[in-house]
């Protein structure tokens, strides 16, 4: 029986790669084999990344590019070439009200979270069905389905993903190329760690498993839509919450 899980002779382009859930997904794909584009803002951040990952045995190289600006985000997509995994992970939140909210920050949150992506599948996917294969992972948020009073903007671009993801398995699928997406709960980064302090435990509480998500529990769910052993998947968003509570009285 073949390995699943082996990604040996695969390119994939992890965007925001040098921190959190990014990290996690780099690493897990690199210890399958696959040659690891790295992306984010932070040289020293993403150094130490290929760094660890070619102490590891692995294939790494860091390219960073400012998401916000469409042509440094094309720009990405030529150099990382032709790829075979393309995962969209790089993402802004500010969990504001609407009144709170500028317009700047909202075309923000826009342009990283919904446009990188879109620009990316587009310059990059017409190869993947040019070859016959390919696979996309997107992540996205449970913000993406579950309103809060707070982080519309965020909900929004997150909500418009999951959408993408299911149009692009629709336009893609048929030439081997699948997209799917995961959405995380809370997870535990340097990121959200530093924006909700302690308050981040709190919400793990809320659901089945009482606690807040890692890093890597993401990640081994992305490494699985990447590989083979989930080839009759596309169109699909995983959600990895920990799971909900029941709303109905015990």
């Amino acid at each position: 029986m073949s390995d699943t899980t082996d990604l040996t002779g695969r390119t994939a382009l992890v965007t925001g790669a040098t921190a959190g859930i990014g990290r996690a997904v780099a690493l897990q794909l690199a210890a399958r084999g696959a040659k690891v584009v790295a992306h984010g803002r932070d040289a020293r951040r993403g150094d130490d990344l290929v760094d660890e990952i070619t102490r590891g045995g692995g294939t790494a190289r860091f390219v960073t590019a400012d998401l916000t600006r469409s042509d440094d985000v094309l720009r990405l997509a030529a150099e990382a070439g032709d790829v075979d995994i393309l995962v969209n992970n790089a993402g802004i939140y500010a969990f504001t009200s609407t009144a709170g909210t500028s317009a700047g920050s909202f075309d923000e949150h826009l342009a990283i979270n919904t446009r990188a992506p879109f620009l990316l599948v587009g310059a990059l996917a017409p190869g993947m069905a040019e070859r016959g294969y390919g696979s996309i992972v997107n992540i996205t948020s449970t913000a993406a389905t579950s309103p809060a009073p707070v982080g519309a903007a965020y909900g929004a671009s997150k909500a418009a993903v999951e959408l993408l993801t299911r149009s692009w398995a629709t336009e893609f699928g048929a030439q081997g190329v699948r997209v799917n997406g995961v959405s995380p709960g809370p997870v535990r980064t340097a990121g959200t760690t530093e924006m909700l302090g302690d308050n981040i435990d709190v919400l793990g509480q809320a659901n089945l498993r009482g606690r807040v998500g890692e890093p890597e529990e993401i990640a081994e769910v992305v490494g699985f839509l990447v590989g083979d052993g989930s080839s009759y998947i596309n169109g699909s968003v995983i959600v990895a919450s920990g799971g909900e509570r029941s709303s109905l009285p015990a």
